[in-house]
């Protein structure tokens, strides 16, 4: 049965991840301007770059926070409802987050995809719930 903690820490996840990815693009502006002679050169300019751009770090380190979550509660959920409603939901809260940033929303289409995607993880939930509770169901009635 999925536990009301496991779709708690599911959505922190999709938050965290979904949340900072519009950070972590405005974190990465001015990237472009690390010039470096050779490959390794550039490779160590550009991670000195981002890990000394606190825009940066802070969106990076809240969402490996969420990639620590997301591992911890795969030990205990199942991966058929987890990594669907992870991966959609993480989807909506980039576009909620980006648009409160200023970036363009999408119109229409996005609406009608976000309605999709929250109709979709709320099948994958209910179904779960449902078929874990006549799976406990039969097998009460078999002793």
């Amino acid at each position: 049965m999925v536990s009301a903690s496991e779709v708690f820490c599911l959505l922190l996840v999709a938050i965290l991840w979904g949340g900072t990815n519009p950070f972590l693009k405005k974190g990465t502006e001015g990237i472009e301007g690390v010039q470096k002679d050779n490959k390794l050169l550039q490779f160590l300019a550009e991670v000195k770059f981002l890990f000394l751009n606190i825009k940066y770090l802070i969106p990076f380190l809240l969402n490996q926070i969420g990639s620590l979550v997301f591992y911890f509660t795969l030990a205990s959920s199942d991966l058929s409802l987890a990594v669907p409603m992870v991966n959609s939901l993480t989807f909506l809260f980039t576009l909620l987050m980006g648009t409160l940033l200023g970036e363009e929303f999408g119109g229409k289409r996005a609406v009608l995809g976000m309605l999709l995607i929250m109709s979709g993880v709320t099948v994958c939930v209910l179904s779960s719930v449902s078929g874990t509770d006549s799976a406990g169901a039969h097998n009460t009635s078999d002793l």
